[in-house]
């Protein structure tokens, strides 16, 4: 991953940086991995990720078409 620092910004750099690092899914990695998690819980919590993603995903869609 790569951010140009322009004009001796570093802060809007770091920013960015922060930014595109939180997009990728880095940050949230990064504490999953900080502790083992066993292969059951980490079923269960994909499951449960998967059915919130679903869950949302529909409301959108019906906030969409109107119905709620």
């Amino acid at each position: 991953m790569q951010v140009s620092v322009r004009d001796n910004n570093v802060d809007q750099a770091l920013r960015a940086l922060k930014k595109k690092l939180q997009r990728e899914g880095v940050f949230r990695e990064m504490k999953l991995r900080q502790h083992f998690e066993k292969p059951s819980e980490k079923r269960v919590r994909q499951k449960a990720e998967a059915i919130r993603r679903a869950r949302k995903l529909a409301r959108k869609a019906a906030q969409r078409e109107g119905i709620v």
